[in-house]
């Protein structure tokens, strides 16, 4: 129940955030629509997303996280804050290094990013320019993540979870105040990015304070637990970023194609990443902590009970999502962004590569639930190697569809090497005994999976019958797709409950108990 609770915890707050960032994206797609503005300010949004999501929040947290429990546990609350203090030394100076490199030799970052940026100068030089503006955002958000996973490891979810909500605040704001006093939308964009890495980090500074973890700047020094920590955050930076990765590749392949490439898959991307991280998000950042605390106790049965429930509960919520999206994308797109500069053609071809990606999203989000089982046993280095081979599919997969299916190519490169991601994952823990579905999950996943094609089949032919009274960018446009969404709902929880892929008792304890 700690388990799920926490999920909830965090689940409803990116919830808020997600709603929140479809009230960003919309103002974005309104004001920037899908041309070469928006492919730029994208990239720029993208370049300290990325490293934030592989080397902080990715690679640091995964090592950092495990080794902050088990001190917490073992040694206390002063020696845990005294490593939190070292960590945080060692993550801020090597980040502020980084970003001053970067910084220096933006230009030649810029060809790896969007090399297809190079064939028009104003476009390259305007991408140079925002990301220079948007790459301080690192900085910050670095030690933010360190603070979240503080925060996360102590049970306090809360405000960690709320910290995303921070950013779409900042960036809505800076739309409307900061528009009209810069060149363009885009540069407003830019500066409130950076701005939302000031107050996310002043945010979560108080709360660990309020937490009773003040931590305190000390200079940089190198101690077994440290050293520990840096050999595990390599591996780690590629195991757990592997989505980053591959969406990366999908940028730099999307500069070479039509412009609007990239923003076509960036706001499809937007859309898939709701139930991503409202369930995925949510279901990994409780878990990894648990277990940690779990295996350091040598609960090896709750573990595995542990990561069980996680995938559970991941797929009871995302299969119909996933299987809602691929038919219902196009009407969705349309009542999200086609307003303003996002006319019905980008409309269209945004709904494509959304269907896509909606196809990988069970993979997404079991990979979030199998990672922790690798993470929590301090093993950086087996994730790390399943990455690469999934990379490698991505890449492949993208040069031979990106030709014949354009951006929709490289969005179904990116959902199948996902599904050999999580599948790997899967085996190789089977294989060394530490993950098995229980009776549980064989019973209810199957019936799971057979609810969703139902809801998917209702769908699929009421969108057929109601179709023809779609009028695109008519209020009775999202009439009709609120009545849809309504309507799959029902049927699935309702067939859920009553062929015994969930059960009303649990969800009714789940919030009658009380707990952390």
């Amino acid at each position: 129940m700690m388990l799920l609770r926490s999920i909830i915890t965090v689940g409803g707050l990116t919830m808020v955030s997600r709603v929140l960032g479809f009230c960003r994206d919309i103002m974005i797609a309104t004001f920037l629509g899908a041309g070469v503005i928006a492919d730029v300010f994208f990239v720029a949004f993208k370049a300290p997303n990325l490293f934030r999501r592989l080397f902080a929040e990715g690679a640091f947290n995964a090592a950092f996280v495990p080794q902050f429990v088990d001190i917490l546990e073992h040694d206390g609350k002063i020696k845990a804050r005294i490593f939190a203090e070292q960590a945080l030394s060692i993550l801020l100076w090597s980040t502020l290094v980084f970003v001053v490199c970067v910084q220096i030799f933006m230009p030649y970052v810029m060809i790896g990013f969007a090399p297809g940026f190079k064939n028009n100068t104003e476009q390259f030089n305007l991408a140079v320019l925002l990301t220079r503006i948007t790459f301080p955002y690192l900085l910050f958000i670095s030690v933010a993540s360190l603070m979240s996973g503080v925060l996360n490891s102590l049970g306090k979810f809360a405000a960690a979870a709320a910290t995303p909500i921070l950013l779409n605040i900042c960036l809505i704001s800076s739309l409307i105040i900061l528009a009209r006093y810069t060149n363009t939308p885009a540069h407003a964009l830019a500066w409130g990015v950076t701005i939302a890495g000031i107050v996310q980090f002043i945010w979560l500074l108080f709360n660990c304070g309020w937490a009773g973890f003040w931590l305190r700047l000390i200079r940089p020094q190198f101690n077994n637990n440290i050293s520990k920590m840096i050999r595990r955050i390599l591996p780690a930076a590629v195991g757990a970023g592997v989505y980053q990765i591959s969406l990366l590749i999908d940028t730099i392949i999307a500069s070479l194609l039509p412009s609007g490439s990239i923003s076509f898959l960036f706001f499809a991307d937007r859309v898939n990443q709701l139930p991503l991280g409202v369930v995925g998000v949510a279901v990994g950042t409780a878990l990894l902590p648990l277990m940690s605390r779990q295996l350091s106790a040598a609960d090896y049965k709750g573990a595995l009970n542990s990561q069980n429930r996680a995938i559970e509960l991941s797929l009871f919520l995302t299969l119909p999502a996933a299987i809602g999206l691929v038919v219902l994308a196009e009407p969705t797109i349309s009542v999200l962004f086609e307003r303003g500069a996002f006319d019905a053609v980008s409309a269209r071809s945004t709904a494509e590569a959304l269907a896509m990606y909606a196809l990988g999203l069970p993979a997404y989000v079991v990979i979030k639930a199998l990672v922790p089982g690798f993470f929590a046993r301090e093993d950086t280095a087996t994730p790390v190697k399943i990455a690469v081979v999934s990379l490698l599919i991505n890449v492949i997969l993208n040069i031979i569809l990106m030709d014949p299916f354009l951006h929709v190519g490289i969005a179904a490169a990116t959902a199948i090497s996902a599904w050999c991601n999580a599948l790997a994952l899967a085996f190789i823990l089977k294989r060394r005994g530490y993950f098995a579905l229980d009776k549980q999950n064989i019973v209810r996943l199957p019936r799971m999976l057979v609810i969703s094609s139902l809801m998917g089949a209702v769908l699929f032919f009421s969108l057929v019958f109601l179709n023809k009274f779609f009028v695109y960018g008519s209020p009775i446009q999202l009439y009709i797709l609120t009545i849809l969404v309504f309507v799959g709902l029902i049927i699935y929880f309702s067939f859920s409950f009553l062929i015994g892929a969930a059960k009303w008792s649990e969800l009714k304890q789940l919030f009658q108990r009380k707990g952390t």
